[in-house]
């Protein structure tokens, strides 16, 4: 325990008694109920969460059904809704109120209809964030029972011990019991910027709350060194829990797609507004309204019009259509944490990787040692302790990483150099090997682990190490590259100081080598010839990691060890594989060929990292890394030249990789960017797609990511990205749909009011005075029938392009350009001239002499503009490739197209439905000239698709 004198906080207000930060660590631990060096018990915990509740803060209390239900009637246009029924009302009460208000019954029902749908997409919204939000939960290590577990946050309760590590979230109030060079980073509670070091001792009087060096908070980050404390208060009953008191809810981030589609949905309103302002307007003019029926018509009319021809129901579809998508990730362990980042990966035309874990297995595996004496091949891959020590079996144990030959090791010189190199990685080590059912697993970080495995292979080195008591340590960090421990041996040996780390950073510390028993000078051949392993081991993509010791004085102190971290006795090197998934190579392939750069971030030797790099494809062979260091003497135009052409980084600290994320963007690239340890949060915070590992990741990692990996794999990240471009593609196809299929309803009305006389409605109008091509009542019709079903089934529309045989979308590209707006007015002109057209052969008078009245004309005409409409479904499933390709993928697709006939057929058909909505029955001639008259906006599409892939064909 560190016990250094007690630090006199700053005079402040008293505290409410007990003040754990002023009593002793072990009377507010006998408080709690709670023995530190076993924590609670299993039984002891669960009894205390029953009791106390989740170790949760107070969330947003649901909105209420009523609630829900009020704000599908907030939208402007809904309101316009009401007021056409309103007006209908008022009409038929002054009209004497004769039989049933048809129109206002109808337009209710389809506003109810409409709030209904909104209300059920709503909820599958908020199903699908509810259960993501639960697979990216906090996790904590405790003491249960004697051993150490991860369990989720939530379930922290008063008493747990905490054991705290680099890289954690604090997951609850707790007073320190134990601080060995601990820094926590508690900004989010005091606004300090630099992490505060932390001490067990108990403070002499109460202090404010950045002065409380024995606390620390749950929603802070462990920056630095380990440590251990007592679990004081959870929940609202934290630091952080005052806090969530005092503050309101904070309203949901509007993304940059909700703003783009937001301003189309503003534009498109006004635009459309102002047309069916200027429909109502020729409407009267042209039929010379006499009468307030009349008037009511024009007015229903226009209302109509601006409601169906605005796709109100955008946003809900949006949401579903961004939830399904981001559940289809999940489900391949891609976890994306808002919904609009998902939309952004398809984007990305940069992924910024790490190697160990998401371009590696993560199972490190020492397969090399190397001391003065020669080299020792260790077998077995991964976790599991099995295998044997050999080496070269011509007896000069010089080896060059040629297995041929190698027979079991005897050489006893060599052996006891192999057992200090082991035995000394496994005292400078916090990892943990732990066998359940069979099955080996580690706590702690891979590499350290590894140690532990090698020492059960080579005979002696367990045995070694058994007795060895740790009496102080000075934690690895990415800065220094080195960890040392400070151990004391079974009996009265002398106290040493183990250290291993990178051999470029350990070896010039060192002034001897270990050779045998003995000790002798580190002269400068002996270096080159250390130096010239590392390099070998190095090329041969080994991970190297040196071992080092010295002797110091009993009474050496925990504080200060890094002092003593100089005239040590190198040992030897470790060569360490982490195999490369097999998937990975075949991702990064798939990734170029969707135009994305893959880069290589590392900590490894440049010679490594290079060797990897083009064994995956990454680079070619022969490529070079640029190094920390090197990034470091750069000014921002050379790093910026430096990113456009490097794509290896090595020995990079974590403010290199913010320095190249920075780089990237200034060059207009969208970067998504992996990480795991506490000090990657800044690069993963600014990088477009913050990408953290799941398994290996630090919780405050996780907590800056927007994605989250679950399986910790590069090519997951590769699906991730597919599937991103492919709900972008989705999006812009049932964009394509609603506003080619809104814009078809503007242009028949608008051009059906304007050319009534050319197209025969004026001579059909008999004894009505207003004569529209469509009634209100059938545009809401429309509306309802042609525009959720299809965008929503569309929304989750398999891969109809390859995706991944195009360039990543531009940063400022538009979700709706110029050239879908040029098929969105062409489409629409299409369909409205094919449903005149149609009312026009069924009518006396016109271009084409017809035999029909003016009900069956509109209801053929009606009838034309839907099926057109389902007819462009199919169109708007790719802007460039045949409605033909892969025609009946989506099952869902072609269900909502049925269910829209089905419909249709119901609407002219039924007689109640004639009644409501104006319709006549139709013969099979009817039906047939209106089947062929819609199809015509599917061979206008497909015209168009193959002009333009005429055009884009290779010349020569």
């Amino acid at each position: 325990m560190a016990t250094s004198q007690q630090r006199v906080p700053p005079p402040s207000v008293p505290m409410p008694a007990p003040d754990p930060s002023v009593r002793e660590a072990d009377d507010v631990a006998a408080d709690l109920g709670v023995d530190p060096t076993t924590g609670l018990t299993g039984a002891e915990a669960a009894r205390r969460l029953a009791a106390d509740g989740p170790n949760e803060l107070r969330s947003r209390p649901p909105v209420p059904l009523w609630r829900k239900v009020l704000d599908q009637f907030q939208d402007p246009l809904v309101a316009l809704l009401l007021v056409a029924v309103a007006i209908s009302l008022a009409v038929w009460w002054v009209e004497d109120a004769h039989g049933v208000p048809v129109d206002a019954v109808v337009i209710a029902a389809i506003v109810v209809l409409n709030a209904v749908l909104g209300l059920v997409q709503e909820g599958k919204a908020e199903s699908a964030v509810a259960a993501l939000r639960s697979m990216t939960e906090a996790m904590s290590t405790v003491l249960r029972d004697g051993r150490r577990v991860t369990v989720r946050s939530a379930e922290l309760v008063r008493g747990d011990v905490l054991v705290l590590a680099e890289g954690d979230a604090v997951g609850a109030d707790a007073r320190l019991l134990s601080a060995t060079a601990l820094r926590v980073q508690e900004s989010s509670l005091t606004g300090e910027s630099e992490a505060v070091l932390k001490d067990a001792a108990a403070l002499v009087a109460p202090a404010p709350l950045g002065d409380r060096f024995d606390m620390v908070y749950k929603g802070t980050a462990v920056a630095q060194g380990v440590g251990r404390a007592v679990v004081v208060a959870t929940g609202m009953s934290t630091q952080m829990g005052d806090i969530a008191r005092l503050l309101d809810s904070t309203e949901e981030e509007v993304t940059p797609l909700q703003r783009e589609i937001a301003h189309v949905s503003r534009v498109l309103g006004l635009t459309v507004i102002g047309i069916a302002v200027v429909v109502m307007v020729l409407a009267a003019v042209v039929n010379e309204v006499r009468t307030p029926a009349d008037l009511v018509t024009v007015l229903l009319l226009g209302v109509s019009l601006a409601v169906a021809a605005v796709p109100e129901g955008l946003p809900a579809i949006l949401s579903v259509v961004l939830a399904v998508g981001v559940q289809a990730m999940a489900r391949r362990n891609a976890v994306v944490k808002k919904l609009h980042s998902a939309e952004t990966l398809g984007s990305a035309s940069v992924i910024a990787s790490d190697k160990t874990g998401t371009l590696t297995k993560n199972e490190m595996t020492i397969q090399r040692v190397v001391t003065a004496s020669g080299e020792v091949t260790l077998t077995g891959v991964g976790y599991r302790p099995d295998g044997e020590a050999l080496t070269r079996g011509d007896g000069s144990g010089a080896g060059t990483g040629d297995d041929d030959g190698a027979v079991p090791l005897t050489d006893e010189r060599l052996t006891r150099e192999a057992v200090m190199v082991l035995g000394g990685g496994s005292l400078a080590n916090d990892a943990q090997l732990v066998e359940t059912d069979g099955e080996w697993t580690v706590q702690g970080d891979p590499t350290e682990a590894a140690f532990l495995v090698a020492a059960h292979k080579l005979a002696g080195t367990v045995d070694r190490v058994a007795g060895f008591e740790r009496r102080g340590e000075v934690p690895f960090t990415s800065e220094r590259k080195l960890m040392s421990a400070l151990v004391d041996p079974p009996g009265d040996g002398a106290w040493a100081l183990v250290t291993k780390g990178a051999p470029d950073v350990l070896l010039p510390r060192c002034t001897d080598v270990q050779v045998g028993d003995e000790t002798v000078l580190l002269d400068d051949d002996r270096r080159a010839q250390a130096l010239a392993d590392v390099e070998r081991l190095s090329r041969q993509a080994y991970r190297t990691l040196g071992v080092a010791y010295r002797r110091v004085p009993e009474d050496t102190g925990p504080e200060g060890l890094e002092e003593h971290e100089s005239d040590l006795v190198y040992l030897g090197v470790v060569g360490i594989i982490d195999p490369p998934r097999p998937e990975v190579a075949p991702a990064v392939a798939e990734a170029r060929r969707a135009g994305i750069r893959v880069m290589m971030i590392t900590g490894d030797h440049p010679v490594t990292a290079t060797r990897i790099a083009s064994d995956l494809g990454i680079v070619e062979p022969g490529a070079r890394a640029v190094t920390g260091t090197e990034l470091d003497r750069l000014d921002a135009a050379g790093l910026r030249e430096t990113t456009r052409g490097v794509s290896v980084y090595a020995r990079v600290a974590p403010q290199n990789k913010l320095q190249i994320v920075d780089a990237l963007q200034a060059d207009g690239h969208v970067v998504a960017m992996t990480g795991d340890g506490v000090n990657d949060a800044p690069a993963l915070k600014t990088a477009d797609i913050g990408v953290a590992m799941g398994i290996t990741g630090t919780e405050v990692t996780k907590e800056s990511a927007k994605m989250i990996l679950g399986d910790d794999n590069f090519a997951t990240i590769v699906a991730a990205v597919r599937q991103g471009r492919i709900i972008f593609d989705n999006i812009k196809k049932f964009l394509r749909y609603l506003l080619s299929s809104n814009m078809g309803e503007v242009c028949t009305v608008l051009l059906g009011v304007v050319l009534a006389g050319v197209v025969g409605l004026e001579g059909a109008a008999g004894g009505e005075a207003v004569v529209v091509p469509l009634l209100a009542t059938q545009i809401l019709w429309i509306n309802l029938v042609t525009d959720s079903g299809p965008a929503l089934a569309m929304g989750v529309d398999p891969e109809t392009d390859d995706v991944m045989a195009r360039p990543p979308r531009g940063s400022h590209e538009r979700i709706i350009d110029a050239r879908m707006w040029t098929g969105v007015l062409s489409i629409g002109l299409v369909m409205g001239v094919a449903t005149l057209l149609t009312i026009d052969i069924f009518l006396p008078g016109g271009l084409v002499e017809g035999s029909d009245d003016l009900t069956v004309g509109r209801t053929a005409g009606f009838t034309t503009l839907v099926l057109a409409q389902l007819f462009n479904v199919l169109n708007s499933r790719s802007e460039t490739t045949s409605a033909f390709h892969r025609m009946f993928v989506n099952r869902w697709l072609w269900g909502a197209i049925g269910l829209g006939v089905l419909l249709q057929v119901a609407v002219v058909e039924v007689p109640f439905l004639q009644v409501a909505f104006g319709t006549a029955g139709l013969d099979l001639a009817h039906w047939a000239v209106a089947v062929g008259m819609a199809s015509s906006v599917l061979w206008f599409d497909e015209l168009r698709k193959l002009v333009w892939r005429w055009r884009q064909r290779p010349v020569g």
